[in-house]
């Protein structure tokens, strides 16, 4: 590795367990506060719980370290430990926990803030590893949905890039936005330069989902975090050369790679935030969306300013080409029914943000939710 990339690296770890070491020191209880880092791979788990410890002993916040082997205390058959060894001492302000399974439902109610860690480096199976441990993850996985309940989520899919990829609204409102907004960007632009080569044949559905929104040529088109502008030709197809299209997006790398692809061209691209358009209020006809609203640190607050400039009789179509059941598969995750894109969790958000649901598609190749402006709201 490159001296240049190793500093970006060590950069990128630090700025997330920085995020970590804030989300706990803005916990507002009596002490001692408890910590968990939660994962499959122990040796993550380890290192990104010794890292901030590291960072919150420099704040001042030092506590107890422990490693909690919770298969081992929930088998009947293990070895045991004692329940009591995560718990704080005299003195203690804080007790940070790293392990896999703590968020069983046996320790329910026994963590302030949980921290769990997706995927990791691959680790070798070690001389007391259990036979029965992989069956443990998957069920783990899938009855306790680990990612899903935790309050902080880490991608560790590329171990030297990690990158925080949920946060509860509870700890993105004490962190502020520019933290979530500052983790998508890490998420996105290493990706940026290869994107269209990983997803290389989802052109005709982004050209289906277009076409929902019902275009005329003349008329207005805005793609909200377009990435790489695969849904641009599409949109300025729908409204013709005497149509406007605009695509938006929060990454540079996203909308240099859009722009080597001669997708501007068909589109005028600009850097912004989503949930901060640079448009007049009711200045368009039709908005696109292509897996915006999961990375929104307030979706909510997108969505109304997505109807915002969208006028009344307008369309909203939130798109991605894997439907939710297919992305949580891929994920190891289970298909919640108060997921932000669940039928009935999306309509009442579209509901209070100046919208109705006209359509909704979850199928195994696509989602699709078709939204009309209403124009009854402001």
């Amino acid at each position: 590795m490159n001296p240049t990339a190793e500093a970006q690296q060590t950069t990128r770890r630090a700025q997330v367990v920085e995020a970590l070491a804030d989300a706990v020191v803005t916990i507002r209880r009596a002490p001692p506060v408890h910590v968990a880092v939660d994962g499959l791979i122990a040796t993550a788990t380890c290192a990104v719980a010794d890292d901030l410890a590291r960072a919150l002993a420099a704040r001042g916040r030092g506590g107890r370290r422990v490693t909690l082997d919770a298969l081992s205390l929930l088998h009947p058959a293990g070895p045991g430990v004692e329940r009591a060894a995560h718990r704080a001492g005299p003195g203690d302000d804080l007790v940070l926990v790293d392990g896999c399974f703590l968020q069983h439902p046996e320790f329910h109610g026994a963590w302030d803030l949980v921290v769990f860690l997706r995927d990791g480096p691959p680790q070798p199976a070690g001389p007391y590893e259990e036979p029965d441990r992989a069956l443990a993850a998957a069920r783990y996985l899938t009855q306790v949905d680990p990612e899903g309940v935790a309050d902080i989520v880490v991608d560790l899919h590329d171990p030297g890039w990690p990158v925080i990829r949920r946060m509860d609204p509870a700890v993105a409102d004490r962190l502020g936005p520019a933290v979530q907004l500052a983790e998508t960007r890490a998420f996105f632009a290493p990706r940026a330069a290869d994107w269209e080569q990983r997803f290389p044949d989802d052109d005709p559905a982004y050209a289906a989902a277009v076409a929902e929104l019902g275009l005329h040529p003349g008329q207005t088109a805005l793609d909200a975090g377009c990435g790489t502008g695969r849904a641009l030709p599409h949109l300025r197809a729908a409204v013709g050369p005497t149509g406007r299209v605009l695509g938006v997006d929060l990454t540079p790398e996203m909308l240099a790679t859009a722009r080597r692809h001669g997708r501007h061209a068909h589109a005028a691209l600009a850097l912004a935030d989503a949930r901060r358009l640079p448009l007049r209020s009711g200045s368009v006809d039709g908005a696109f969306a292509a897996g915006l609203v999961p990375h929104l640190p307030d979706p909510g607050l997108g969505l109304a300013e997505l109807a915002r400039v969208v006028g009344p009789g307008g369309r909203l179509v939130l798109f991605h080409p894997s439907g939710r059941a297919a992305l949580a598969a891929r994920h190891g995750r289970r298909l919640r029914t108060d997921d932000l894109l669940a039928p009935d969790p999306l309509r009442r958000l579209l509901q209070r943000t100046g919208w109705r649901l006209a359509r909704y598609d979850d199928g195994p190749d696509r989602f699709l939710a078709v939204a009309e402006r209403d124009s009854l709201r402001p």
